[in-house]
């Protein structure tokens, strides 16, 4: 396939932009952690430096100057960003208020604040992707631990007594109060600078978080886990605050406390950080989280943080929604697309500055559809809605990668180039084994973040229009020309060069990756509802009637003369172009990469529509691109003097 050159400029340009940008993530990701951690040790260590006023010890408060200052610094260098310049003025903030020698509780809760901030802005995983087994970490503990911390984690171990600074000792309750598993984990990951800790990165990270949750033990007095399973069992408050392994991760004891009091606080944590997979055995999903940050939003506005209160909006979506979206939208997509757009919406009023009985109307109508998705998830799930979600969700994800891929597929066997086939069955295997590579990843490694599936997701989706509306306008090119078997014979099979060969591998892996991805997230969802028979039958079947769908669109294609099908094929590829730029803003809009400016409109899913000002503008732009190329190849070819078919 002979392809113009300001597609392979503009294609060299996007590769390299995505790896580009991924390097630059990867960089950004490790001083986010960095600065956390800062700002977490400043917290802790605070009041160890400054009593009442004045310095208690000199050098660990040069060294919260220090860590104030290298925070500012760093926070200051991250890439661009809104909240940035916000961040940094929170940063200076904090260096002045150490500097003042204010109190303890007031450091340290501005230090969380700026923390907890700075996640909200810079997201990075921030939990495990599956509980912790924290029967294996005492093994891990003696061997790498014990000789500076102490068998029992009092630092006092025979190598940590040598030592200035001691090494914290675990059994402080005072400090352990203030300090999450991630903190920990953060610790023993990349070691504390200034002092003898090291980094354990050569630690599986699995194993690196199953010994934070064990040291977190060593704070508890015997019997506590044992009556915190207790309050776990019974005391709903508390559930509510501990709702994922994320909430878990980070939150200390001393903020879980502000919520439901000191005593359930110390017992739950006491049984938790023995058994965190507590949190998501037989957990009832709900839309809790997304209330809470919702009505956080709302106190925002109210305070006059609009930044802040559009951070919590986005939270509310990525981290109470976008999580149960695959069980719900296996019971009722067109819910969960009603509840996406009301969410956008009421960002969208946010960022118009919209008055607070807008924003509460708005809210009201986000809490009863939540109420509506409640009633839905909290009913049992029987074998015959298992079966048709397994078999809906198949089919609807499968379509669009299956258009895409049998159109190529047939258009080298009318090019009579068998012998390419095998790129293009390359590209859809190799998106399929990835795929199953990407669940694994995210369910035992790193685990996959809201914001990251919906960047993935919009970015692949966006990349892929671009290439089909460069295949659509060579293909309607094709469309206008005469004498076809003599140009396929002469012309398009010395087109096909090795090089357009591996660009049909890349197209055909694009366009099903993108979907194989968002389909596993939605069976692992469904898998865990059990009915797994019912589940499998409706894949069996979804699989089948793909394959039926395929062996049609081929034969039927083999019948067509050469010139309808350049002809049909080309309008087909060029509707999927608008339909994937459609699906592609929405899903930078939901990460909060794009802004969103929502209007009363209906949602097609099918046809990428969605009620957003710039979602809409942009497949109108993508439309006319078609159009536009469209005419001009009309036009070159009467000015060729060929007759169009």
């Amino acid at each position: 396939m002979a392809l113009p050159s300001w597609f392979r400029v503009c294609a060299s340009l996007l590769w390299a932009l995505a790896l580009f940008f991924s390097t630059a993530a990867h960089a950004a990701e490790a001083d986010v952690r960095r600065i956390w951690q800062m700002l977490d040790y400043l917290a802790v260590d605070y009041g160890g430096a400054v009593k009442n006023g004045a310095v208690a010890s000199a050098s660990e408060f040069e060294e919260m100057r220090e860590f104030a200052k290298t925070s500012q610094t760093k926070i200051a260098a991250l890439e661009p960003h809104p909240e940035r310049a916000a961040l940094v003025a929170e940063a200076q903030m904090l260096s002045a208020a150490i500097e003042a020698k204010k109190s303890s509780e007031e450091v340290a809760a501005s230090a969380k604040s700026l923390a907890n901030h700075l996640l909200a802005v810079y997201p990075v995983p921030s939990a495990p992707a599956a509980p912790p087994l924290v029967g294996t970490a005492a093994a891990t503990y003696q061997a790498q631990c014990a000789s500076c911390h102490g068998a029992t984690g009092n630092g006092d171990g025979p190598a940590g007594l040598k030592l200035d600074p001691r090494p914290v000792a675990f059994t402080d309750k005072d400090r352990a109060r203030e300090r999450s598993a991630f903190a920990l984990y953060q610790a023993i990951s990349q070691g504390i600078e200034g002092t003898a800790m090291p980094g354990f990165a050569t630690i599986l990270e699995p194993d690196r978080w199953a010994l934070a949750f064990f040291i977190g033990q060593f704070a508890h007095a015997n019997g506590e886990a044992v009556a915190g399973q207790k309050v776990w069992a019974e005391n709903a408050a508390v559930r509510a605050q501990l709702t994922s392994l994320s909430a878990l991760s980070r939150m200390t004891q001393a903020d879980l406390a502000k919520q439901v009091g000191d005593e359930p606080a110390s017992l739950a944590m006491a049984y938790l950080h023995a058994h965190p997979e507590a949190v998501v055995q037989k957990r009832v999903l709900s839309f809790d989280v997304a209330r809470q940050k919702l009505a956080q939003s709302l106190a925002a506005v109210e305070k006059g943080q609009p930044g802040q209160a559009t951070e919590l909006a986005l939270s509310a979506y990525l981290d109470g929604v976008e999580p149960i979206e695959p069980t719900l939208a296996t019971r009722d997509s067109a819910l969960m697309g009603r509840i996406e757009t009301a969410m956008g919406r009421y960002r969208a009023l946010l960022t118009s500055n919209a008055a607070m009985p807008e924003l509460l109307a708005q809210v009201d109508v986000i809490h009863g559809l939540f109420k509506e998705a409640d009633e839905l998830l909290g009913s049992s799930a029987d074998a015959t809605a298992a079966y048709l979600g397994s078999l809906t969700i198949l089919v609807r994800e499968g379509l669009e990668a299956l258009l895409v891929v049998v159109a190529m597929i047939a258009f080298l066997r009318k090019a009579e180039r068998n012998d390419l086939l095998r790129y293009v069955h390359a590209g859809w295997v190799g998106a399929m084994v990835l795929g199953v590579v990407t669940w694994g990843v995210a369910t035992y490694f790193v685990g996959i973040s809201g914001a990251s599936r919906e960047v993935t997701e919009g970015l692949s989706s966006l990349f892929a229009a671009v290439v089909l509306l460069s295949v659509g306008m060579w293909m309607h090119q094709k469309s206008m020309a005469g004498a076809w078997q003599k140009y396929i014979h002469d012309k398009l099979s010395a087109a096909l060069s090795r090089k357009s060969a591996w660009f049909m591998f890349g197209l055909s892996f694009i366009a099903v990756y993108r979907e194989v991805f968002e389909t596993i997230l939605f069976y692992a969802a469904l898998w865990e509802q059990g009915n797994h028979q019912s589940v499998l039958g409706g894949l069996a079947s979804g699989v089948a009637i793909l394959g039926i769908v395929a062996l049609a669109l081929l034969r039927f294609s083999a019948r067509l003369p050469i010139g309808k099908f350049f002809s049909w094929s080309s309008a087909l590829v060029a509707v999927l172009a608008v339909v994937l730029t459609g699906k592609g803003i929405a899903g930078l809009q939901e990460a909060g990469w794009l802004g969103a400016s929502s209007f009363d409109g209906p949602r097609i899913d099918l046809l990428g529509l969605h009620p957003s000002l710039q979602g809409v503008i942009a497949q109108l732009l993508m439309a006319a691109l078609v159009v536009a190329g469209f005419l001009w190849n009309a036009r070159a070819a009467r000015e060729a003097g060929a007759k169009p078919v």
